[in-house]
């Protein structure tokens, strides 16, 4: 049985992940830490947890778990991960995995000199519409894939992020950058999941509205071994109308399109043209919870490894960090 405890009990826990530890089987959620002890109680009463914590060292000595989901802005990720795995505590860590490539660096250093395991939450790779993506590349749907694009354009506010008092997003120091970070990994990770290990990258950011303190407009481009290339844009500061959110996989024999933050796949060839709609999981981490159960039980391989986030992670870097 994997007995989780959750470091930081907030937003993305309430639906997206938090009831998937107990429906998933061999699983089972028996602590939550949050720092406001209030709010540790009122999640764990709300979602039937029988212990909260508002210190983890304290849950990690006390709760008689054997694995943690580090669910907190990315600033404490590396010290939270770092602290699990020297008590030997299998992880599970929310994206993106840190601030930044070097961080990410050091948390694999400690996942090899620990015994312990830990997979990060890009979780998209589990989720069926994005399975039907790779299915389609797989089949040359499309044929041989030429180009990627990639547009991300939402307002100053955008509809895909989780409102919050303190707006953590866009303060860099605690997640690294702004909502670039946050939502990019999704995008990025799938690319890597899609076609594999990258040759070369190259990018840069701005803060063109000067409204935060954090870049809002990003642009990069990743080419692959296999000769496919990507060309991402990112903007947070467009009109609430101009808002999108598509990739398009134009290749040999026709075109797929789909967004990253909605439930459609469609693709057209010289031959055929289909679109399918999806009815996302309840709880959108569910399947992917139940492959990193099966993987820390020894029972199949890691769905995510930190070795493949720390290369997101240089990606990641490459758009942002100016040279």
């Amino acid at each position: 049985m994997i007995k989780w405890g959750i470091i930081g009990c907030g937003n993305v826990t309430e639906v997206k992940s938090g009831p998937a530890f107990k429906k998933v089987a061999d699983s089972d959620l028996v602590a939550v830490m949050r720092r406001d002890a209030a709010k540790a109680e009122d999640y764990a009463r709300r979602h039937q947890v029988n212990k909260w914590y508002s210190d983890a060292n304290e849950m990690m000595s006390d709760a008689g778990i054997n694995a943690v989901y580090i669910a907190t802005p990315p600033s404490s990720h590396l010290d939270y991960a770092l602290n699990a795995l020297e008590k030997g505590f299998n992880v599970y860590v929310e994206k993106p995995v840190t601030r930044n490539a070097a961080e990410a660096r050091a948390m694999a250093n400690a996942v090899k000199q620990s015994n312990a395991k830990l997979t990060v939450a890009h979780y998209r790779r589990a989720v069926p519409m994005f399975l039907k993506v790779k299915e389609l590349l797989d089949k040359q749907t499309v044929g041989d894939v030429r180009t990627v694009q990639i547009r991300m354009w939402q307002s100053r506010k955008p509809m895909l992020i989780a409102d919050t008092a303190t707006n953590w997003r866009v303060q860099p120091e605690f997640s690294g950058g702004g909502y670039f970070h946050d939502l990019a990994p999704h995008q990025l990770d799938l690319m890597l999941y899609f076609f594999g290990e990258p040759e070369r990258y190259h990018g840069f950011s701005l803060n063109q509205s000067a409204a935060t303190p954090a870049d809002d407009h990003v642009c990069g481009e990743i080419l692959f071994k296999n000769k496919v290339v990507v060309n991402g844009s990112w903007c947070f500061n467009v009109a609430e109308s101009l808002t999108t959110d598509t990739c398009e996989i134009i290749g040999t024999k026709g075109k797929l399109t789909f967004p990253f933050f909605g439930n459609y796949v469609s693709w057209k060839t010289d031959t055929e043209e289909e679109t399918i709609t999806f009815q996302h999981p309840q709880h959108i981490q569910q399947p992917m919870i139940e492959k990193i159960v099966t993987y820390f039980k020894n029972e199949g391989p890691n769905p995510c490894s930190i070795e493949e986030a720390v290369v997101l992670m240089d990606i990641i870097d490459a758009f942002t960090i100016p040279k």
